[in-house]
């Protein structure tokens, strides 16, 4: 089973890489971008069947290590196939 986490900061949270990839695409002739925000993405692959328990696991990893909590909210998509 495969997973995909998206990790993003939270509104609010001053995004710097964000603001400069807004201002590089400017400069590059892109002048109707008014704004950018720059995430995370992780593709996990697990060996679990199960979709209940892939969820709880990769809520856990989510927590645990691959969001800050304090700054950042999560997605997960689990792919059953």
């Amino acid at each position: 089973m495969k997973a995909r986490i998206k990790v993003m900061l939270k509104n609010g949270v001053l995004d710097p890489q964000g603001k400069a990839i807004e201002h590089a695409l400017g400069s590059l002739g892109f002048p109707g971008v008014a704004s950018v925000r720059q995430g995370k993405l992780f593709e996990v692959e697990l060996a679990e069947t199960d979709p209940a328990k892939a969820r709880a696991a990769i809520e856990e990893m989510s927590k645990k290590l691959l969001a800050n909590t304090v700054i950042e909210n999560y997605a997960i998509e689990l792919d059953e196939k």
